[in-house]
């Protein structure tokens, strides 16, 4: 199937463990298309594990994977950036750019045309605001912009540059979080979801092949072999927060699966939160887990 410039996407959303990759990997080979990654940890090189990248389930071109060393910064803006740049390839060569991911801020920053990148850096309130905790940003994030802090999952809760972007941001524009511009694509959205047990046993099914079978744990012991500090570790949140504190002797193996089990979930109950949230909004989401149905829907989208 070649596409007319038309610039229509596919967005594929969901918790984590609902297997977006699959089905966008599926449709992707049915429809010509590419995927681009939604996913705030995937950027980072020598994070697959943890973060789920599945690389051995990607049978056609995808983007935004392994763009960022887990060292340096990486923020929303240039987030939105690559991923713009990465669709507008896609389409420019008449394929189908599917965006597919759980970090929900990803998503509406690329769906509904966040402005951000014209706010610039402020290299002063930066000094300051580095002088606080990860705790402590997110306190003063909540005071500024209740709405918007509510709508962070854990992994931006505990992450130091992230929270003091946001808040470089807010000091710049006190009303970003409603800064949606003309939307640059049509885009037809499918969230995958499950009942809460069936979405439990699947983290949990999920968490035991990564540490028995996939080596987590040797992933995490690697990270922190090439430089990174534990509390670098500890800040991407999850697994490598947990695995970060067993590796430190703070958690005893069956604790750290069990409460990271348990965080995970959480997780997606927040994810699941943050994409009803935007259903509010206005935005259309088909809550479907039908193959065929999903591939009708595609179909008619594309006509």
């Amino acid at each position: 199937m070649v596409l007319k410039k038309n610039k229509k996407i596919i967005v594929i959303l969901g918790p984590t463990a609902s297997g977006k990759t699959s089905l966008a990997v599926a449709l992707a080979e049915k429809f010509n298309g590419e995927i681009v990654s939604a996913d705030s940890r995937q950027v980072y090189r020598g994070m697959d594990i943890g973060t789920g990248k599945d690389l051995a389930e990607y049978s056609v071109p995808y983007h935004l994977i392994d763009v960022a060393s887990p060292k340096s910064q990486f923020d929303l803006a240039k987030y939105q950036r690559l991923a713009f740049k990465a669709i507008d390839d896609i389409l420019k060569r008449g394929k189908l750019p599917i965006l597919a991911g759980g970090s929900g801020l990803y998503l509406q920053a690329v769906a509904d045309n966040y402005k951000l990148s014209d706010v610039k850096k402020n290299l002063a309130l930066r000094k300051k605001l580095e002088k606080l905790s990860a705790p402590e940003l997110f306190a003063k994030l909540g005071k500024l912009a209740p709405k918007l802090a509510a709508k962070l999952n854990q992994s931006d809760r505990a992450n130091q540059r992230r929270l003091i972007r946001y808040l470089e941001i807010l000091n710049q524009d006190k009303d970003f979080k409603s800064r949606a511009g003309k939307k640059k694509y049509k885009a037809l959205i499918i969230g995958l979801n499950f009942s809460r047990d069936a979405l439990r046993q699947r983290i949990f099914k999920r968490l035991l092949e990564r540490l028995k079978e996939q080596n987590m744990i040797g992933e995490a012991e690697s990270l922190r072999a090439k430089g990174l500090s534990w509390k670098k570790l500890e800040d991407f949140g999850l697994e490598y927060k947990f695995m970060a504190l067993y590796l430190q002797g703070k958690l005893q193996y069956e604790e750290m699966v069990e409460k990271l089990n348990h965080a995970i979930y959480q997780f997606a109950k927040r994810q699941l939160t943050w994409f009803k949230r935007w259903e509010k909004q206005g935005v259309k989401i088909n809550w479907v887990r039908d193959e065929s149905k999903i591939r009708k829907l595609v179909r008619e989208f594309l006509k």
